[in-house]
């Protein structure tokens, strides 16, 4: 399967491994993939995820270095490891990670090649497996993991992307002037191949896999931490299905140089082959925002508008409580300080589109959307 997509050769290099450096010793680095299978027998449709992480990578060997093992807590020792983290979304939620010794991983430093263990990654394809027993994850805190078993054999196209802007440039990653990057290179992927859960199987579908791939890498996270991407969207005006718009938001409050700035979020709409883009980072396109995000009572909410001159968002969306995961995630230093970072694939709502006429709003479409992944959580300490 083939892309035709130019943005992948274009920023091929932003899909890379980033930890030389300093960020060799002090850094994270992770390629994440989301998408939704089909029950073979049952015909369930399960939203899932994959990432391949790395931190510290001068700092280890043959073993892995697990920050959270108490020891280690103790002698302030910093993590050192690859792992693979991947699970669900749903009423069988999970997230199951497996940890490897940095001897046992390998990655280029000019596009997406990732080998952890015997688990691969590029931009075409993916292969691997995750397995933890009750017994392994309730014996081992530091795996901060679930239980379960999970396997995948997965071939990708890319067919949108988003690059974020000079934020992730060459320059600016050579300074290592934001503590956290982000980098788009699948905006919506086709998945095709074959997933095994717990002992189910389910085969992704690309024309309805709702796909998507990101990277982030740095020192640090951010708080409060927003994402929220959908590639599944229904016009409201003719019922249609819409195939090439798709919602991307990330962010929270960015620090620069080392210094935090208010709370920002890169915001890109695509739509009819038209980019929307509401962007912090690229002074010279002048836009503004705001958002409300919660996560009181039983669902976190994501309420975020943006606009320009020209056009204008409002994104409204929600996912139940009951279906998502708590991420698990120390950072470079060992430490653990999100403690309720939400996950879900199972994101709903609205978006709609305004275009400026005259001087009036004029709402181009509301468009609905279903299957999105959504992430938010705040430093508990």
């Amino acid at each position: 399967m083939t892309t035709n997509n130019p943005d992948i050769q274009k920023f091929k290099d932003r899909n890379a491994f980033m930890l030389k450096g300093p960020l060799a010793k002090k850094g994270y680095d992770w390629w994440w993939h989301s998408f939704t299978a089909v029950n073979k027998k049952t015909g369930e449709r399960r939203p899932f995820f994959i990432e391949y992480y790395i931190t510290n990578p001068a700092l280890g060997g043959d073993k892995p270095i697990l920050g959270q093992l108490k020891s280690n807590r103790e002698k302030d020792v910093r993590p050192s490891y690859g792992m693979v983290k991947a699970g669900c979304w749903g009423e069988k939620h999970c997230q199951v990670h497996n940890f490897y010794g940095i001897s046992q991983v390998s990655a280029s430093f000019n596009e997406m090649d990732v080998k952890i263990g015997d688990n691969l990654a590029t931009d075409a394809m993916l292969k691997g497996s995750v397995s933890l027993t009750p017994q392994e994850a309730q014996d081992h805190p530091e795996y901060m993991s679930d239980a379960g078993t999970l396997s995948w054999d997965l071939k990708v196209e890319k067919v949108l992307s988003y690059p974020v802007g000079y934020g992730a440039s060459r320059f600016f990653r050579w300074l290592n002037a934001f503590a956290m990057f982000w980098h788009v290179a699948g905006m919506k992927c086709l998945y095709s191949g074959k997933v095994t859960c717990n002992g189910e199987e389910f085969e992704a579908i690309p024309e309805e896999c709702y796909g998507y791939q990101d990277k982030n890498w740095g020192r640090d996270f951010t708080s409060p931490w927003v994402w929220l991407s959908c590639n599944n969207f229904v016009s409201e005006k003719t019922g249609k299905k819409m195939e090439l718009t798709s919602l991307d938001i990330g962010g929270g409050r960015p620090v620069v140089f080392g210094i935090p700035i208010p709370m920002k979020l890169l915001i890109a709409f695509r739509h009819d082959g038209k980019l929307y883009e509401y962007n912090f980072s690229k002074f010279y396109k002048p836009t503004s925002q705001n958002f409300i995000c919660s996560a009181k009572g039983d669902d976190v909410t994501w309420d975020i508008k943006g606009w320009s001159g020209k056009d204008k968002i409002e994104v409204n969306f929600h996912c139940d409580k009951g279906g998502m995961n708590w991420v698990n995630y120390e950072d470079p230093l060992g430490q653990k300080r999100y403690t309720d970072l939400w996950n879900g694939g199972f994101g709903s709502g609205t978006v709609k589109l305004y275009n400026k006429k005259g001087k009036a709003w004029e709402l181009v479409d509301t468009f609905i959307g279903s299957m999105a992944g959504c992430e938010y959580g705040v430093y508990s300490h």
